[in-house]
């Protein structure tokens, strides 16, 4: 075997992986911290300790077992700070006859990686990740003849190729596919919601290397205190004591918000999984077994919920991203381009659903799926603002976010600016769903009862006002006829106040 150099990427910590299954001293491993990827877009503190913490772990594991491995912290000397200047230096160093790396999640770096190959002169090599059920294509040749791609269909199709939760004929355990309706419980208090499994670990030393180095972020962190998993092991706790702790009201509570409450009963594995230090395939088969094992205490609505966010919306969005980029990524059906309101960094602001979202997000680098999508996008698209703006923030806020996923959920399920490609009407709503969902409007300044005056919540008149500007991007859309409809009724005195309202909110939202 030739001496070979095998690049492995901070979301690539999957320690299954074939590669690693045997150890060869014709081949070396190289990662890096590189302020190329701190770089491209502002990102949350947290984020950058969580995966430079967890590649430091995965070097340090590899070269426990018998691994030959190249490790530049980001202030090493000898890092270049990009990518290829790293590899083409490291080829030359020690003699590198052959080149490998694994596919990347992320259409920049997959473009990066194949012009590096094409500019070395020596041979190369790509490798699956071995962690996604799907492959890149698989949702292009799902779908192919299709006029709409339904995740449904697609999850539906998953439970029966993998038989998750299948019954021999062929049917779904349950009678049901999906359990939607059952998972949209207001949380008013009970059932106790047990603590959220956190580390606490001290991160000062690589807080500091951040500040020498100068490496721009936003958010907080306490640097004693840092709660996130960041090895295989601490991810496989996570993973357990969801099972043990709070799988049994997952599914009833997965849509609820309450002020007092961040976490509720979500799992919080996404970090591990999207960084593949946990692949789909483990979280699935250990929840499954601990269900079979308990399901005389928990319901099927619970297990199912999760695993349809794993099995079908995760491997759905992936696919679509593939599918589609790179001309997703530049998409803005609407014609949205207003600018995001400031409070979205400093979490200023009297509307009590997003200041609590806000804040929560810069002090957690965490929101689950409703905050981001019912408050904080929703938030966004009413104010109809630039989808590049929403997606800059949402890929650098969250923990989990890199863009194969952040880009599907924020441009399209968000902020509907693919048209129609992932979801089939824009999420927009006024006030009444989020006090539906939780106790955010109890406590705040405005009143979600009124739809109009000073003190109406904002959401009320923007919903209304959404609806008539963009009315003719609607025409056609089968789901959107009932609110049109109920804006075609509307008095032209409401209409107006509702749209002079929303000029004002949308022209300085920060004073909101």
């Amino acid at each position: 075997m030739k001496k070979t150099l095998r690049l492995i990427l901070g979301d690539q910590l999957n320690h299954n992986h074939s590669w690693f299954q045997e150890k060869n001293d014709k081949v070396v491993y190289f990662m890096a911290e590189t302020q190329q990827e701190t770089g491209y877009v502002k990102h949350h503190i947290q984020k950058v300790v969580a995966f430079f913490l967890s590649m430091r772990n995965f070097a340090n594991e590899l070269k426990e077992n018998g691994h030959q491995v190249i490790y530049y912290e980001i202030d090493d000397k000898n890092n270049e700070q990009d990518l290829p200047s790293n590899v083409n230096k490291i080829i030359e160093k020690e003699n590198i006859k052959h080149f490998e790396y694994l596919y990347p999640d992320e259409y920049r770096l997959d473009i990066k990686l194949k012009t590096l190959c094409n500019k070395i002169d020596i041979s190369s090599e790509v490798y699956d990740t071995e962690h996604f059920y799907t492959k890149r294509e698989d949702i292009e040749a799902f779908f192919e003849g299709k006029k709409e791609m339904t995740m449904e269909y697609f999850y539906r199709d998953m439970r029966k190729k993998h038989g998750i939760m299948m019954l021999d004929d062929k049917k779904p355990e349950g009678g049901e596919w999906n359990y939607d309706k059952s998972n949209r419980k207001k949380w008013t208090g009970k059932p106790e919601i047990p603590e959220a499994k956190t580390f606490g670990k001290d991160v000062s030393k690589v807080l500091k290397q951040l500040e020498t180095m100068d490496v721009k972020t936003m958010g907080r962190i306490d640097k004693n205190k840092f709660p996130w998993p960041t090895s295989k092991e601490e991810c496989l706790d996570v993973l357990d004591y969801f099972c043990e702790n709070l799988l049994v009201h997952f599914g009833d509570y997965e849509d609820a918000l309450h002020t007092d409450q961040k976490f509720l009963f979500h799992s919080r594995l996404s970090f591990a999984m999207n960084s593949k230090m946990l692949s789909p395939k483990e979280v699935i088969e250990t929840t499954l077994d601990y269900y079979y094992d308990h399901k005389e205490d928990i319901d099927i609505s619970q297990i199912e919920g999760f695993i349809r966010q794993i099995l079908g919306w995760r491997e759905f969005m992936r696919g679509i991203y593939w599918k589609e980029m790179p001309g997703y990524k530049s998409k803005n059906e609407l014609d949205n381009t207003n600018k995001l309101p400031d409070f979205y960094w400093t979490g200023e602001t009297d509307m009590n659903c997003l200041k609590h979202s806000v804040n929560q997000s810069l002090d957690d680098a965490y929101a689950h799926h409703i905050q981001r999508l019912m408050i904080l996008g929703n938030f966004a698209l009413l104010t109809m603002t630039d989808p590049d703006e929403v997606d800059a923030w949402y890929l650098g806020v969250y923990i989990d976010a890199i863009e194969w996923v952040e880009l599907t959920n924020t441009r399209g399920m968000s902020q509907f600016a693919d048209g129609g490609i992932v979801a089939t009407k824009p999420y927009v709503s006024s006030g009444s769903y989020i006090n539906k969902m939780g106790n955010y409007c109890k406590s705040c300044k405005y009143s979600v009862s009124k739809k109009e005056g000073d003190d109406a919540c904002p959401f009320n008149n923007l919903y209304w006002n959404f609806l008539y500007e963009k009315q003719e991007h609607f025409k056609g859309n089968m789901r959107m006829n009932m609110m049109m409809s109920l804006l075609k009724k509307m008095k032209k005195e409401t209409l107006d106040n509702h749209i002079n309202r929303s000029r004002e909110i949308i022209k300085n939202p920060d004073n909101f």
